[in-house]
This record gives structure tokens, sequence and C-alpha cells, in this order.
């Protein structure tokens, strides 16, 4: 469903990151909002000045000039004071993280974002909420479970019999290196163990998709449309390649080993057990007309 954008008023807020990273994208897109509504400009420093500036809002339309990580936290902000419900976001992407803003819709360019906000129209949006009440604005991952790195390089042994040998082994060793050429130095990546599968349960709406005894490649979760959730779980090929599975509920629940999941720009985890539920609606975002 779609809302026209009102632009009289607007709150801009600007992320420290978007300030230090891209300062001339900034200044582009304060210009286009200031020429095309009354707006009310928002420097903080940090996480909490940040907050403050959205709290004290007022009547005004909350634009976040910043990367994707602003928007999450801006979204989740708003989530936890629940004035998400009937508040309509607007977003200026700027920053090295833009690719959930793209995702959902929002130019990319500083001038075509600042345009939409003025001239667009509010969407809203289904969210994923889990149990712990954080929130997904796309999709989530659950890779495949990794396994510890060993070390890159063996310790050289301390030794020493009380009469200073210690000192004289390390000078030793010292003059080896000046004489020998190093070895090459390995690629750290090149030594990482590939992951191993995942062994976990998947319930969409209560019914087991995958349980534990079928091992998993990866799982995805993605909102889709009239608020349902799409699950797509790789199980582990044996021989030819093993077909997906794929499930659509409002509520998915993964349990088991301990495991990490990606949600929009960062890594969560590890946790035992999470439950996420679709809010369909649940926000408001301005996109292009």
């Amino acid at each position: 469903m779609a809302t026209s954008a009102t632009s009289e008023q607007l709150l801009v807020v600007i992320d420290p990151v978007a300030r230090q990273t891209d300062g001339e994208s900034v200044r582009i897109a304060k210009d286009v909002l200031s020429a095309g509504a009354t707006t009310k400009v928002c420097l903080p420093d940090g996480p909490e000045e940040f907050a403050r500036a959205l709290a004290r809002r007022g009547a005004r339309r909350p634009v976040v000039i910043g990367d994707d990580r602003a928007l999450i936290r801006t979204v989740a902000l708003l989530h936890r004071q629940r004035e998400l419900a009937g508040c309509v976001l607007s977003v200026v992407p700027v920053g090295s993280a833009l690719s959930l803003a793209g995702a959902l819709g929002v130019p990319t360019g500083a001038v075509a974002a600042a345009r939409a906000v003025l001239d667009g129209v509010a969407r809203r949006m289904d969210l994923l909420v889990d149990d712990s009440d954080g929130v997904v604005l796309g999709a989530l991952r659950i890779p495949p479970v990794s396994l510890r790195e060993a070390p890159l390089e063996e310790p050289l042994p301390s030794t020493s019999d009380g009469h200073g040998h210690a000192s004289w082994l390390r000078t030793c060793q010292s003059l080896v290196r000046t004489l020998v050429p190093a070895r090459p130095v390995r690629d750290p990546l090149a030594v990482l163990p590939r992951p191993r599968p995942a062994r976990l349960r998947i319930e969409v709406d209560g019914v087991t998709l995958v349980d534990l005894d079928q091992p998993v490649e990866g799982i995805s979760v993605t909102p889709c449309a009239s608020g349902l959730a799409e699950v797509e779980v790789r199980p582990v090929s044996v021989g030819a390649e093993a077909s997906s599975l794929v499930a659509r509920g409002r509520t998915v629940t993964v349990s088991g080993a301990d495991f990490r999941y990606r949600a929009d720009a960062g890594v969560w985890g590890p946790v035992r057990t999470r439950t996420w539920v679709v809010r369909e609606g649940a926000w408001g975002l301005t996109l292009p007309a």
C-alpha cells in the first residue's frame, strides 16, 4: 500500500560515519532537502545522541543520511520505542554499505534519493521480529558451521637450563633468520578449514521442515508478500545435488547446536534457538513514486 509522502517538515539526522566517509554527498543531499522542505538538521556524534534526536522529532518526518547500519539502527530504535507503526521513515544512502537500501528500492545516488524523500510515496514494509526484540529488514541467512581456525605457525620452543642458554638460543635463531631466506607468508584464507554442515531443526508455523538428523548447508529466511516469510533450506547433497526445501509461513523457529546468523548488515549469535515472526506492514519507507 502506498500513500503520498509529505515533505513540509523534516528532521534530517546525519550519521557521523556518513560525514566522515563522504562529506560531499552529505552536503549535496542536505542542500536538496533544504531547498524543497523545511528542515531541522541534527549532527549526532554517537548512538546516544542519534537516539535522542529521533525521540525529540515531534511531528517532523525523520530522514536519515547514512549507510545500511544507520538505517537498521533507526528502525530498531523506533521499534523498541513502539513508534514504528505510526512513523514513515526516509533515507538518503551515503557510505560504503548500501546494498540493503538498494534492495529495498531506495536510490543509492544522493540527489535521486533526496528527491525521492521530497516527492516519493510511503510504502508499508514487512519486518521480521525475533524473540529477543531484534529486527530484520531484509533477508537473514544461517551459514554452515565454521570449524576453529588452526594456528598458522608453530611457536619456537623456549628452552633454558638456568645458565642463560635461552638467551643464547634466541641469539642463534635470530642470526639464522638473517642468513636464511624467509619462508613465504601463507595466505590465512588458504588454511581455513571448510565449514561443516549444520544440524538444526527448522520449523515453519509449528511444522518441522528439517530435523536434526538431516545436515544442511544453509538456510535463508526472506519476507515476501502478504505477511509471510519464505524459508529455503539447502540440504547436504549426497551424490547428485539435493533439491532445496522451500516453505512459507508467519513464524520461523531454528534450534539445535549453537549457530550464528547473518541479518541485514550484521552477524549475530551464537544462539541455540531463535524464533522470527513476520509483522505485516510494520514500518513505512519513502520510495520513488
